[in-house]
Parts: structure tokens; C-alpha cells; sequence
């Protein structure tokens, strides 16, 4: 079977005040389905970028990346927000919940685009996905009447809404202590393991990575380690944040 993502010779090139900035640097990775990866480095390392670029939020400048067999960098901006709205779902550090919408209105959202579902077809998936994360006893809670953590089940379960090939988490534990970020990890484990669910997040923090199968460390644009060796991978960030 053929990788599920394949990302050769990438580069990322933004002008700024005139200044050439290379975010992404000649970057080579596949990943196959079911992986669960962490894309780790310091502030300005290229993470970001780099998730940008495999959730089709942003084109790179240059090289080719496939997902799923298609090739993402011709696409229009049109075609690669079709592509992530059936491939790829979204977790972020600040939950981007609608804060007047319940739970279950906020997890139905995303099938409002997708595909054609009729609205108890929709209520019914996001009643079950909202199980799945543990809440199903807060259907109707708006946001802010949600724990930290609660509000994350929720973005997952949102995320999960079109059935997604891929789950990628920006700093999904960003905002919440350590016992919940414990809980919320143990979620995307779960997730990869019973779905075969692709996940890939990223972190600063090495006790996040460490429950990924595979750490993929980045330096000024360039990937400098790409391990499922977790002390290989803390040797790698600690160099790569002495020289930043």
C-alpha cells in the first residue's frame, strides 16, 4: 500500500520586509496509515509550518506532496479545502469552540459541509462521537459551562465529524494542566490504536512526543531527526534549542 503522506524536497519560502525567511527547507517524509508521529523543535524550528503543509492549509513553495495519491501543491485553494474537509481533522490549543453553541451543535458543525446527511443523520453522529470522548452527558452544555479538558473532548469529537483519514493536534494540551493533558493524550492513543487513525500533533513538549510512536525534530526548516527512539529524539531537541 502506498504511503498515505509523501512530502519530497518541500520548501516553504515567506518575504518579510524584503528578508527571504525559509520556514521549510528541502523537507523529505512519508507516512503510512495508522502512524502516530510528533512534529517537535523550538519556536521558528518550521512545526508549524510543516503541519500547515500537511493539513493542506498552506502550499508550499516549492517540491511535491502527496496525500493519498493527489497531489496537493496544484491544487487551488478551493480543491485543497475540499480535500481537508474529507481527509483531515483539526485540535487546537484553544479549542475554537462557538461559545453560544452547545456541544452537539458544535460537533455537527463540519457535516454541514461534507457530505449530504440529513439532520437526525447528523445529530446521531455527533451524539455517538461525543460518547466516544467521554461526554455524552454533556450534549447540550455550551463551552463555558465545560472544563478545559471537556472543551478539548469536544474539538475532538468535532474533528472526528467527517471521518478522517488524519488527526493532527496543534499543542493540543497548550492550555490544560498536567493531569487532563495526560487524559486528553490517552484519547488520541486510544483513537490511533482502535480507528487505525493516522494523528500526528505537535508539541513542544517532550512528555507529549513521548507517547508517540515516531518523533519527528526540526531546525531552522530542516528535519534533523527522525526517530522512534525517544532519548535520540531529546538529544536531538535539546541541540536544536541550544542553537536556536
Amino acid at each position: 500500500m502506498p504511503p498515505l503522506i509523501q512530502i519530497r524536497d518541500v520548501s516553504k519560502i515567506y518575504q518579510l520586509d524584503e528578508v527571504e525567511v525559509r520556514a521549510l527547507d528541502g523537507i523529505d517524509l512519508m507516512m503510512n496509515r495508522g502512524e502516530f508521529s510528533a512534529l517537535i523543535g523550538p519556536s521558528g524550528s518550521g512545526k508549524s509550518t510543516l503541519m500547515n503543509t500537511l493539513g493542506c492549509l498552506d502550499r508550499p513553495t516549492s517540491g511535491s506532496y502527496l496525500l493519498d495519491g493527489a497531489e496537493v501543491v496544484n491544487m487551488t485553494r478551493d480543491e485543497r479545502a475540499r480535500i481537508r474537509n474529507k481527509q483531515i481533522g483539526f485540535v487546537f490549543q484553544n479549542f475554537n469552540l462557538l461559545a453560544r453553541t452547545s456541544a452537539i451543535e458544535n460537533v455537527e458543525l463540519p457535516m454541514l459541509y461534507g457530505a449530504s446527511m440529513t439532520t437526525r443523520q447528523r445529530h446521531d453522529r455527533a451524539k455517538s462521537l461525543l460518547s466516544l470522548v467521554g461526554l455524552a452527558d454533556r450534549l447540550d452544555h455550551h463551552p463555558g459551562q465545560l472544563s478545559g479538558g471537556q472543551q478539548q473532548r469536544v474539538a475532538i469529537a468535532r474533528a472526528l465529524a467527517t471521518q478522517p483519514s488524519i488527526l493532527m493536534g496543534d499543542e493540543p494540551t497548550g492550555n490544560l494542566d498536567s493531569r487532563t493533558s495526560r487524559e486528553v493524550i490517552d484519547l488520541f492513543r486510544r483513537l490511533n490504536a482502535d480507528q487505525n487513525l493516522t494523528v500526528i500533533l505537535v508539541t513542544h513538549d517532550l512528555a507529549v512526543a513521548k507517547n508517540a510512536r515516531r518523533n519527528i525534530v526540526l531546525r531552522d526548516g530542516k528535519i534533523i531527526a527522525d526517530t522512534s527512539d525517544h532519548a535520540a529524539a531529546e538529544i536531538a531537541l535539546k541541540q536544536s534549542q541550544e542553537l536556536a
